[in-house]
């Protein structure tokens, strides 16, 4: 847990899963409908909802389902082709492994705006080497190595985070329903991606992916300005960024009430001192954890 939050420190990361742990027993799963109702996280499910629709529409999924008819299009050799593919999956593996092991030095928030606005302009290129490539023998190896900027673009941030980004942004009863929302917009997105791309191909010829451009680039403009940075924090800070664009107070956590409904300065033994306020040296006496049951009573037990 250390090594993958990259801080000796962990504690607070612990208590707040042991805090949803316990919540679990206490809370009702919401709904998809629950989701898109509760002002409260909004811009949480917009965000999840913009995110992944970039995730596939950005282009890649062009690219891997129409990689032969691309590379033929570039000028390649159809023999030459399956080769190259292989070269393709190198380059997203190693992409991929390099992006998990600097996303917890650098951000969720970086890496995504800088994978969105990678590939727009690797597209772009793309777009003038395709334009191009009758004029220059040597303009298909251009294509072929934006081709590969592109996809390493994609899997330094936008090919896995969003779906680390659904996980941090909503507590534990409203994660369920956050993920559905997010698998349907996925795939929604993948089909149309699939479906389309043909089309929008013989209708731009060698301008079809600029299409793309405009989503990357939307979608890092709407991740600049939106998205708070996740790194390193816990969901109560992450609903505090967000408190301000949804318009709603920064109440504590729902979740952390049920789990801990004493107030700061009250401690509840049994009837005998219920609602007695104890003293901070009374409360600093405690070493161990307070769980409170069904009757409102408390028991105690190690931390570990």
């Amino acid at each position: 847990f250390k090594v993958f939050l990259g801080k000796t420190d962990v504690s607070a990361e612990l208590e707040e899963v042991h805090a949803e742990t316990r919540a679990q027993n206490t809370l009702q799963t919401a709904s998809a409908l629950e989701l898109f109702r509760n002002r409260a996280v909004r811009w949480q499910t917009i965000t999840v909802i913009v995110t992944m629709a970039c995730y596939q529409l950005c282009g890649l999924n062009a690219i891997w389902y129409y990689t032969n008819r691309i590379f033929e299009a570039a000028g390649f050799n159809k023999a030459m082709i399956p080769y190259i593919t292989l070269s393709t999956g190198g380059i997203e593996t190693l992409a991929a492994v390099a992006s998990g092991l600097v996303i917890e030095r650098i951000g969720r928030k970086p890496l995504l705006i800088f994978g969105f606005s990678a590939m727009a302009v690797c597209f772009t290129l793309l777009t003038i080497f395709l334009h191009f490539q009758d004029s220059f023998s040597w303009m298909p190896y251009l294509s072929f190595i934006s081709i590969l900027a592109v996809i390493a673009s994609f899997c330094s941030g936008p090919g896995g985070i969003p779906f680390v980004l659904t996980g941090e942004l909503f507590e534990q009863s409203y994660r369920p329903a956050a993920f559905m929302v997010a698998g349907v917009v996925n795939w929604l997105s993948n089909f149309a991606v699939g479906l389309l791309f043909p089309f929008i191909q013989n209708a731009l010829q060698t301008y079809a992916f600029m299409v793309f451009v405009v989503v990357c680039i939307l979608g890092a403009i709407y991740l600049l300005i939106v998205l708070p940075e996740t790194k390193n924090k816990t969901f109560v800070e992450i609903s505090q960024s967000f408190s301000k664009i949804n318009k709603i107070s920064q109440m504590p956590d729902k979740e952390m009430e049920d789990v801990f409904p004493v107030k700061p300065g009250q401690v509840e033994i049994g009837d005998g001192l219920r609602g007695q306020t104890a003293s901070p040296n009374d409360i600093n006496s405690f070493t161990n954890d307070i769980n409170i049951n069904d009757s409102n009573t408390v028991e105690m037990e190690s931390s570990f």
